[in-house]
């Protein structure tokens, strides 16, 4: 192995830009790689396939005299297209994440957004540096674009008025990093990027403040992870599956983020799978055709080797279970089963807890699966199965085993539903939910699972016999007896027809007889509730001899009743009504400590 201070064993640090879904991060990648082709040569900018590799003489071309090009010895920034949004930030790299450092794109105007506190979660959950990018300063009401200039003397050029509004923009980004924990600042004020975060206002459409960003990545490399950038150039190739894709002529192919060493054609190499690792060989290395020979047939051309960093298309056979978010190794000169059990390792830091009743989860990647997986845990939601790939048949036959009904539910993130499964799920007593935000997801879910069980307890509601307390009013005695038909206040409570009612003498309680109706202001009504003033004709007593004008009487309450009212509907039922409740209890415990406990 040669020394490790030469240049040549440097690898390119991997960049990844996250943000939320319409900030800029598509447009700001273009306007990226846009800029490098039209530096000159579109020959030195490689599109690698799900990254784009730019060296160091172009970025130091693009960002001017920001850069010294003889301060560097990193060859340049190797950028991601993160396949969904935020999917990618949580692929590995043996524990750590897949990308050295990232951009984090916030539109200045509309500052953070859901998926933009997903990032920031996923950032300081795995401790990668990260500059900030306040994108669209150019849509700032009064603005004079200066095509591709750096930032600084770009605010030169305007006026008062519109610098000010942008100022205030930007630091309402920098208030909202501060909330989430980040010390963050303009990067130029920043001293140490250790500490504090550096906020970048670009705009992807202009390029202003484009040669701002390519520096502060290029400087934070190259002060920070000089030492992580060193490889091993010629060492078993180490990577990362970003995407399974099938190819015409090729089958299954994997996507991959060669992170160390090399890989080479007809390596032998274990690539974590959904049920096992899968041990393989490489028929062929993909990378795109370069940029001036785009008009040909072919997509891609076969290389004989890639060394990290680079994204390369691995095609070999038995790769349609592979895994997105799965490492790829290259065995060489190792025993196989050592490297399959180093595979297994690192697929095992990402297990999900699993419980005997819960609900299904299916994810894009590995590393959204741990994301939901951390996600649903906070929210107290347990986990029957959870799985990378689409939703298919056998995951809603799996859900429809769940013991509770709110449990027979599939959350996925960032997947389709397999045409197969399409009729499966009509038919099934499962819940499908789906979404392309995490929290989004869990909220959608827990939103269901809370009218379900509203629903549930407005059933029950509807059956539980209502507590109440009423007075007979004196001279309003319309009947003495068959039924006795009286008037009465409600004091508390709900009076519900078709109940037992009855009074309390001392702790007693004595039943009276049945209410057969309620009439309020001469129409049957079902029930009266407090304050209300009604006449109800009872079965069984008669006035003067059983009850008496002026008699305060209680609904007779099951003592079943009494305990779902009081231990699960308690929130649910009216102040009055919980008034009424206790009273009852209190009485009825005076002579039962337990009475409905």
């Amino acid at each position: 192995m040669t020394d490790h201070t030469n240049a040549d064993t440097l690898r390119t640090p991997i960049v990844a830009v996250l943000g939320h879904v319409d900030h800029g991060k598509t447009s700001l990648l273009d306007k990226i790689r846009g800029s490098a082709v039209s530096e000159g040569e579109a020959g030195a900018i490689t599109q690698h396939i799900g990254a784009t590799d730019i060296p160091l003489d172009t970025i130091s071309g693009m960002a001017g005299e920001l850069i010294d090009p003889t301060d560097f010895d990193l060859p340049g920034l190797l950028f991601i297209d993160t396949p969904g949004h935020h999917s990618f930030s949580t692929l590995r790299a043996r524990g750590g994440a897949l990308a050295d450092i990232a951009v984090l794109v916030v539109d200045v105007n509309d500052g953070f957004q859901p998926q933009t506190e997903e990032a920031i979660d996923i950032l300081r959950r795995t401790g990668t540096p990260f500059v900030v990018a306040a994108n669209k300063v150019d849509t700032t009401p009064g603005w004079n674009p200066q095509e591709g200039e750096p930032i600084q003397r770009s605010l030169e050029a305007q006026s008062e008025r519109a610098e000010s509004m942008l100022n205030e923009n930007l630091y309402e980004i920098i208030g909202q990093l501060s909330d989430a924990g980040f010390s963050a600042d303009l990067y130029w004020r920043v001293q140490d990027f250790q500490k504090n975060i550096g906020v970048v206002p670009l705009s992807a459409i202009t390029g202003e403040g484009v040669p701002d960003l390519l520096t502060v990545l290029m400087g934070l490399s190259q002060r920070f992870m000089k030492e992580e950038m060193a490889i091993d150039v010629y060492g078993a190739g180490e990577g990362t599956v970003l995407e399974v894709k099938d190819e015409r002529g090729f089958g299954a192919t994997i996507d991959t983020v060669v992170y160390d060493g090399v890989v080479r054609n007809g390596d032998q190499v274990v690539v974590g799978g959904q049920d096992e690792p899968i041990v393989t060989e490489i028929r062929a290395l993909l990378q795109p055709r370069p940029l001036e020979e785009i008009r040909t047939e072919k997509k891609f051309e076969k290389v004989g080797e890639v060394g990290a960093a680079a994204g390369v298309k691995i095609a070999a056979p038995d790769l349609d279970r592979a895994m997105a978010g799965a490492p790829v190794r290259v065995v060489r000169d190792r025993p196989v089963d050592d490297v399959v059990e180093e595979v297994k390792a690192e697929l095992a830091e990402i297990e999900v807890d699993t419980a005997e009743d819960g609900v299904v989860v299916k994810a894009d990647t590995l590393g959204s699966l741990e994301a939901m997986a951390n996600a649903l845990r906070e929210a107290e939601v347990p986990i029957l199965r959870a799985e990378v790939g689409d939703i298919a048949p056998r995951d809603i036959a799996v859900a429809e085993t769940a013991n509770q009904d709110e449990h027979k539910a599939i959350l996925g993130f960032n997947v389709d539903l397999l045409a197969n499964a399409e009729t499966e799920l009509e038919n099934a007593d499962v819940k499908l939910f789906t979404d392309e935000v995490i929290y989004q997801l869990i909220e959608e879910y827990e939103t269901y699972v809370e009218e379900k069980q509203r629903a549930q307890q407005e059933t029950v509601l509807d059956k539980v016999v209502r507590p109440a307390r009423f007075r007979i009013l004196p001279d309003h005695t319309f009947r003495q007896n068959d039924p006795a038909v009286v008037g009465v206040e409600v004091i508390s409570g709900t009076v519900q027809n078709n109940r037992n009612v009855g009074y309390f003498e001392g702790n007693e309680f004595t039943r009276a007889g049945q209410l057969s109706g309620i009439q309020k202001q001469g129409d049957d009504v079902d029930e009266a509730r407090a304050g209300e003033r009604v006449s109800i004709a009872i079965d069984g007593p008669t006035v003067g001899r059983d009850i008496e004008e002026g008699d305060t009487l209680w609904t007779e309450v099951p003592e079943k009743h009494a305990k779902i009212l009081e231990q699960e509907l308690k929130e649910e039922i009216t102040a009055d009504e919980r008034e009424a409740l206790s009273a009852y209890l209190e009485t009825k415990r005076k002579r039962d400590p337990f009475w409905g406990k």
